[in-house]
């Protein structure tokens, strides 16, 4: 199958996904409705009688959001996934894996339980406290892996943004013990969870993942090169350490972004990369946005999964991705080392 329709595929498919993550819930709502609702919210006019308002608000005011909420984070994590695997060589290398997800968690509750707010717009406050905090981690990461590795070995930051993510959870669950009236939320939040988003926090996802796609567009040609090797880049006139630093620098942004608004969700920017690399090749310029759709999609269908499977309770999203990324961890760490044993 030729890539464009592979495209239109993913693209069909997430649109789908979108509009069935609606349409599913405790109250089950016909597709015919659903798009009515839709048409009417956005293009103006009168509901038919057939649909109560009731059912209106449901879908415009909280499937709705939360849905493309979902879309949104997984096709931020994903992204995030594919750029930092590009940049360290390494498949197992994710925002997840590398801390930066710990240290946005940390930041964000500290933000949460202090009550703090930045004076103009304060509705950043969370999404500026995650990437704060995502940043910190991956500047100390690199800091302690330049003092251990001078030459910077892609498996040494891994290995030391590992430690230091399982670090940073300590002071996350100490923070958590002492939250007093905020500890059930926390501890929720730690699991992941999009309840409660609504549309303005789409209106904060929707331009950090369009700004941050469009950032990574222009080092696609240096992603490529840099998944041969950092002596190949280099030869071929790659600055390979500035390049690293701003990329994972936006990976931050898009992952502490995400996290600050619906708290740990692992594994995610593990799978999707590897699935998309398997569908439409290591060519970043068409890999990150496929990502982006792909993850979408498989963030959705998680959710629904959360929030239908025992319904009327709702599970924690990290635990259904959880679910689907260890078995997946493990295939590829040992698969690797099968390798390795085999040459």
């Amino acid at each position: 199958m030729k890539t464009g329709l592979r495209f239109v595929l993913a693209l069909l498919i997430g649109l789908f996904c979108i509009l069935i993550g609606v349409m599913i819930g405790s109250a089950g709502i016909s597709l015919v409705d659903v798009i009515t609702i839709l048409k009417v919210n956005i293009f103006g006019g009168a509901l038919p009688e057939r649909i109560i308002k009731n059912t209106a608000n449901i879908i415009w005011s909280i499937r709705l959001p939360r849905v493309l909420c979902a879309f949104l984070t997984g096709a931020m994590l994903s992204v995030s996934g594919a750029v930092m695997q590009s940049v360290l060589r390494n498949p197992l290398a994710s925002s997840y894996t590398l801390g930066v997800s710990s240290g946005a968690s940390l930041a964000a509750a500290v933000v949460t339980l202090s009550g703090f707010a930045l004076p103009v717009v304060p509705f950043l406050s969370l999404p500026t406290a995650g990437f704060i905090g995502g940043i910190l981690t991956v500047c100390a990461s690199i800091g302690l892996a330049m003092r251990f590795d001078r030459n910077m070995q892609n498996v040494t930051i891994i290995l030391t943004g590992m430690v230091l993510g399982l670090f940073v959870n300590a002071f996350l669950t100490i923070t958590t013990a002492f939250s007093g009236d905020h500890l059930r939320m926390l501890v929720f939040w730690q699991m992941g969870s999009f309840e409660g988003l609504k549309w303005r926090n789409c209106a904060i996802l929707l331009p950090i993942l369009t700004v941050g796609l469009l950032l990574l567009q222009l080092f696609t040609r240096e992603m490529d090169l840099m998944t041969f090797g950092d002596e190949q880049a280099l030869s071929a006139g790659v600055d390979v350490k500035r390049t690293k630093v701003v990329l994972l620098g936006i990976s931050t942004l898009l992952t502490g972004t995400a996290i600050s608004f619906c708290g740990i969700i692992g594994f995610v920017d593990l799978i999707v990369p590897h699935i998309t690399r398997r569908l439409f090749g290591s060519k970043h310029r068409i890999a990150l946005p496929m990502n982006a759709l792909i993850g979408g999609s498989f963030m959705i269908v998680c959710d629904l999964i959360a929030r239908t499977i025992l319904a009327p309770r709702t599970l924690p999203i990290g635990a259904i991705t959880a679910i689907c990324g260890a078995p997946f961890f493990a295939w590829i760490y040992f698969r690797r080392r099968g390798g390795r044993r085999h040459d």
